[in-house]
Parts: structure tokens; C-alpha cells; sequence
């Protein structure tokens, strides 16, 4: 089974974040209403529009989706 995209995103954790991939994995760690268990990109884009007031802007998630895609390749 291929992991889900939180699953992926939280290999971006890290205690002192340098990035804004690893910025986005440390607050979707945090936020407790986070689809977990998608893996839909509409799915999770909509909710981060709704509900990421903690995510810069979307070409960040856009960035790890793609990273996301290619490590499932």
C-alpha cells in the first residue's frame, strides 16, 4: 500500500525547519483536523484553503505534492 501524503509529508519534519516543505510537515503534525488518511490532491488543496491558515502559500503544498508524486514512481 503507498503511503499517504501525510505519511510522505512527515519525513520533512524537523525541530529547527529551514525550508517551507519542512514549515508545512511541522504544522500539519500540529493540526489535528489534517486529512491523514488522503492521498487526493483536490481533497487535501481544498482543505489547506479552508482550513492552512499556517501554510505561506499554495505553491508549497504544490511543491511537496509533486515530491510526493515522484517518490511514488
Amino acid at each position: 500500500m503507498a503511503k499517504t501524503f501525510y505519511h510522505y509529508l512527515m519525513k520533512y519534519r524537523h525541530p529547527n525547519p529551514k525550508d517551507s516543505i519542512s514549515k508545512f510537515a511541522n504544522h500539519a503534525y500540529k493540526d489535528h483536523s489534517f486529512p491523514k488518511t488522503s492521498s487526493d490532491y483536490h481533497e487535501l488543496s481544498l482543505y489547506l484553503e479552508l482550513n492552512g491558515s499556517y501554510i505561506e502559500n499554495m505553491t508549497i503544498f504544490d511543491e511537496a505534492w509533486d515530491l510526493y508524486l515522484n517518490s511514488e514512481a
